[in-house]
């Protein structure tokens, strides 16, 4: 599951690598106060408190720009296996990335529904958070973390 996390193409020697995205003791708080522009900082903030109460984790970083929240533990047919975050986020300079771990095919319903955005395989960009229904993205970001719940397990 977390190499298709917006991390580029999957060949195999990316696939059979260790996943490079790990938690860190970097402070989140630290993180977020530091995001230079002040509408993406504000965002940040809002979807931040979204996926606390949707995960009921406090918020960590994985590698040097993702706010993650919650676990789940990952193995492939390969048998490679490890733990990756269950909902998460990074501001980035052309938009705000949400990680919608499973994918959006579970919730075709919301994303007709939420505004403007664009999606990846599980990214989930949006320019600012004024361009979506926050109502129906925390529906997305519950529903998301549910399902990951249900199918995998989680710390």
């Amino acid at each position: 599951m977390p190499e298709t996390v917006c991390s580029g193409p999957r060949t195999k020697s990316r696939y059979m690598a260790g996943n490079k995205t790990k938690p860190t003791k970097v402070s989140v708080t630290a993180f977020i106060k530091g995001i230079e522009d002040e509408q993406m900082r504000r965002d940040a903030r809002k979807v931040a408190a979204m996926m606390r109460e949707a995960t009921g984790s406090r918020a960590r970083m994985w590698g040097a720009n993702i706010v993650g929240f919650g676990e789940y533990h990952y193995k492939y047919e390969s048998g490679r296996e490890g733990d990756f975050m269950i909902a998460g986020f990074s501001p980035r300079k052309q938009a705000l990335t949400l990680y919608v771990i499973p994918g959006f095919k579970h919730f075709e319903s919301l994303m007709s529904k939420l505004g403007k955005y664009k999606t990846g395989k599980s990214c989930l960009y949006i320019r600012r958070l004024s361009d979506v229904d926050e109502q129906v993205l925390k529906r997305l970001i519950v529903g998301s973390v549910k399902y990951m719940r249900k199918h995998y397990a989680t710390k």
